[in-house]
């Protein structure tokens, strides 16, 4: 019997970027002693093959507490990510960030929050559940 893997993330457990990454990296990383700290690293965990899920395997993510991650993860958390990565200037693409950042406060722009759910709904065997 092929019993699909559920796993949570709960938004009571931090209210930051960082604290996003280690809650996620608790969850789908669980016991291998490494952790993510960029929204490409959590990309990649979530092709699965190296933590709590195989690759392709389908896997049902349900995001306790989305709308406190929502607000946590929203404008005022992504303007500070974009300037942060401005002020940090190389490696960064600082005028694509500054783009984003303009885009951003123009109200046309992605916050941290949506770039999130956008990268879990983007592994398509996995099925988002905002709780």
């Amino acid at each position: 019997m092929n019993k699909q893997k559920m796993t949570v993330i709960h938004g009571s457990h931090f209210s930051d970027l960082p604290g996003f990454y280690r809650e996620a990296s608790k969850v789908f990383m669980k016991d291998t002693g490494w952790e993510m700290g960029t929204l490409d690293g959590f990309d990649d965990i979530l092709y699965g093959g190296f933590g709590v899920f195989e690759n392709g395997e389908h896997v049902t993510v349900i995001w306790k507490d989305a709308r406190k991650s929502q607000y946590d993860l929203g404008l005022e958390a992504t303007k500070a990510f974009y300037e942060y990565k401005v002020r940090q200037g190389k490696p960064f693409n600082t005028q694509l960030i500054q783009q984003k950042l303009d885009d951003l406060m123009n109200g046309k722009g992605q916050t941290l929050f949506e770039i999130l759910v956008e990268i879990i709904e983007s592994h398509k065997n996995i099925t988002l559940i905002l709780d």
